[in-house]
């Protein structure tokens, strides 16, 4: 029978896409507002006879780590982070995004948007802008952006009942398919800090070495499974 086989295989393609999942959390690990993401492994059991049973090894999902990672300080009047659960939304030609990075600038309309050049939102669906002639930028904790001219907008801070489900979209934006909800009001905005990743790189390396060493194993059981089955063939050859 090849299903140790077939078994470790399974195995080891699963542990294949867990190394790329913590390959690109070490790459991110310096890439603002950016989660930690982990393999779901599931149980798969096939029935290749009437009274057998085989049990794989089955990649589910990928699932974020959505804990808030430290906040570093910057004392830029226009990076801003979230304590708490939310996201800020930017615009984009296929419909707001979202995100985690607050690393924010004015472009040449006075426009606050992100590192990409997507216009930052309010909570009135328009992008945000500076009056021409000040300086003095200030960010409440409810996400009210005023100069010394007064209020010019709040930013649109928005959560959503399944966070797990949204989808990354690449340069830290994510999509949903379900209706943004409000911010919980213990959500608040942190003026002049950025959420760094919540990556941590010792762990990550050691979930590395750890994968690697099971896809050894899982090769030398192929190896083996191979050897046996193939003295088992020799010996039944010699005995025709």
């Amino acid at each position: 029978m090849e299903n140790p086989i077939y078994v470790a295989l399974s195995r080891q393609m699963t542990l294949r896409r867990q190394l790329d999942v913590i390959s690109n959390n070490v790459a991110n690990m310096n890439t603002t507002g950016f989660k930690q993401q982990r393999m779901l492994f599931t149980e798969f059991v096939e029935r290749p006879g009437l009274h057998e049973k085989v049990s794989f090894v089955q990649d589910r999902a990928v699932v974020r780590d959505l804990s808030t990672g430290h906040l570093a300080q910057t004392g830029n009047p226009l990076d801003l982070a979230l304590t708490g659960n939310g996201y800020f939304t930017v615009d984009t030609v296929n419909g707001p995004r979202y995100t985690r990075a607050g690393s924010f600038q004015m472009n040449d309309q006075r426009q606050v948007v992100d590192q990409g050049g997507l216009p930052v939102l309010a909570d009135n669906g328009q992008p945000i802008t500076i009056p021409a002639g000040t300086t003095d930028i200030k960010v409440a904790g409810d996400g009210t952006i005023s100069t010394e001219l007064g209020p010019v907008g709040r930013l649109n801070i928005v959560t959503f009942p399944n966070e797990q489900l949204m989808t990354e979209v690449g340069a830290g934006l994510y999509v949903s398919d379900e209706e943004p909800q409000p911010a919980p009001v213990d959500t608040k905005v942190a003026q002049g800090l950025l959420e760094n990743s919540n990556v941590k790189p010792v762990s990550e390396m050691t979930a590395m070495i750890d994968v690697q060493r099971q896809y050894q194993s899982a090769q030398k059981l192929i190896d083996s499974e191979n050897e046996r089955m193939r003295t088992a063939i020799q010996r039944l050859g010699r005995s025709v």
